[in-house]
């Protein structure tokens, strides 16, 4: 049996996060959220029943916040806003960007600031716990006021109006069925429960901390594939010299260098050199200053995803009766700052990567190997063409990386007159990392094949780990084949771990 995590808006970790976007991992609401939950709650009806002024409540919403609603019309205001938001279009998000969109939400809301009833918190883990997804498409968010579309569509499935998508895939099936067959009576939203649901950065965050988990995966697997193309080229292990990243005050250097080290030891292929045989080419000499870069902007992915995890982002907060506050804590700035560094950072690896296979496949640059690795240049052209596949994936990276963030159009009658983007940073984010998987699988494979003609010399513990784990999945290069299932399969297990985890059970790094 497997231990709920606890949601009370202050203690949700990384690790915790994943396991349930990603995973069965069952949630529940602390019992010491409910009461700041329901404190929050009164302080609304007290505002409603006083007719006070306080926005998304008893005002309308964006460039309608002048308006003033009557408290008959308070409940009304909540369910025309979610019907109006659900304008989203596209796909479908993924699986786990909504089930990480749905636990965000709850655990902001959750912190006792937004005053929502705490019905409204167990609904959202209800559908966590049920494996109810729902539909919510891809695109319509602009990143502040929220995900304002994205979240509406969440919202619609509560009451029962929206839908969800089938675990099998298929069809979206309607909500109010879907929701009679689990046992989840639909919610009838009061006031300040709608606002409360759409004004949030939950869609952004979801993305970025499932970005930062991918982005750690696709690094640890390019340092393999560029310990196996160092040896297959014969690198100098001088440059991965440790002192070289003390006197830079560089740690993230000194990391990617200490791993590189470990991967490369007892290497006959990558030995120290006994007389001066020139420099090699930046893309392994500055292995450790280029990945240390990656590292670099991931570290900062990383404190933010932490911040963001636990953060309040509706408007108006609560902070105690008759203590309202309007601001722009929904505003995305933040989340889509690290989404788009760490599109840029990822396309590092993919275009490092891509130039070490070139590399290696060029005869005048390989050190001695057969060009394009071909069993019989000529009559064979070896893995000529996955080259050009790892080169149109780069450059499809390359019109990606542009980033959402910069620039902004202005929304709600220019009353949001300048939003994050921040959801686009994020779709076009994942492509950019699968982009990058797939050449870094191309690197495993063709460093491979190079490393094994270089036998009986062998590579490092790491590389000729990692051409073990290769060769349980792919064939040697005998004669000309599509490579095309070789480079799904490399391309599947390196994003499951499969691979990685194969290495590091053999050579730590």
């Amino acid at each position: 049996m497997v231990d709920a995590l606890p949601v009370d808006g202050r203690s949700l970790s990384l690790e915790g996060f994943l396991a349930v976007a990603r995973g069965p991992c069952p949630v529940a609401l602390a019992p010491d959220a409910k009461g700041a939950i329901a404190a929050s709650r009164r302080a609304v009806e007290q505002a409603v029943a006083s007719g006070r002024a306080v926005y998304g409540v008893t005002t309308g919403f964006g460039g309608l916040s002048h308006k003033m609603i009557t408290p008959a019309q308070a409940r009304e205001l909540q369910v025309s806003l979610v019907r109006s938001h659900s304008s989203g279009t596209g796909p479908a998000l993924p699986r786990d960007v909504v089930r990480g969109l749905v636990l965000l939400r709850a655990n902001s809301l959750a912190r006792g600031n937004s005053g929502v009833r705490v019905e409204v918190v167990e609904r959202l883990l209800d559908l966590l716990n049920r494996g109810l997804v729902p539909w919510i498409p891809e695109q319509g968010s602009v990143g502040a006021s929220g995900d304002l579309a994205p979240l509406a569509h969440l919202a619609m499935t509560l009451t029962g109006e929206g839908a969800f998508v089938p675990e099998g895939g298929g069809e979206p099936e309607p909500a109010g069925p879907a929701l009679h067959r689990a046992g989840i009576a639909p919610l009838e939203l009061v006031e300040k429960e709608g606002v409360a649901l759409l004004n949030g950065t939950a869609l952004m965050a979801s993305y970025l901390a499932l970005a930062v988990e991918d982005v750690r995966s696709v690094l640890d697997a390019a340092l393999i594939g560029a310990a196996m193309s160092f040896d297959a080229l014969e690198g100098n292990p001088e440059s991965l010299d440790d002192r070289l990243g003390e006197i830079r005050n560089f740690p993230e250097q000194r990391q990617i260098a200490a791993a590189m080290r470990t991967l490369l030891a007892e290497s006959a292929l990558s030995a120290p050199r006994t007389s001066w045989t020139g420099q090699d080419p930046y893309t392994l000499r500055c292995l450790p200053q280029v990945l240390g870069s990656v590292r670099l902007g991931l570290r900062f992915a990383e404190e933010i995803v932490a911040r963001e995890l636990n953060a309040v982002t509706d408007n108006p907060v609560v902070f105690g009766p008759d203590d309202f506050v309007s601001g722009g804590n929904f505003h995305g700035q933040p989340l889509a700052l690290a989404l788009d560094t760490l599109a840029l950072t990822t396309q590092y690896i993919a275009a490092f990567s891509e130039r070490r296979i070139s590399r290696l496949l060029h005869p005048a640059l390989n050190r001695g190997l057969p060009a394009f690795l071909a069993p019989d240049p000529g009559v064979s052209s070896g893995f000529m063409v996955p080259q050009y596949l790892a080169a149109a994936l780069v450059n499809e990276n390359v019109t990606l990386v542009h980033p959402a963030s910069a620039s902004s159009l202005p929304t709600s009658a220019d009353q949001e007159d300048y939003v994050s983007m921040g959801p686009w940073a994020g779709a076009k984010l994942r492509q950019v990392l699968e982009n990058t998987r797939r050449v870094v699988a191309v690197e495993w494979i063709v460093a491979g094949q190079a490393l094994e003609l270089r036998h009986p010399r062998t590579g490092g513990r790491g590389s000729e780990a990692a051409l073990r784990a290769v060769r349980g999945r792919v064939a040697p290069w005998t004669q000309d084949r599509s490579p095309a299932a070789d480079i799904a399969r490399v391309t599947e297990d390196l994003g499951s771990g499969a691979l990685v985890r194969e290495v590091r059970a053999q050579v730590p790094f």
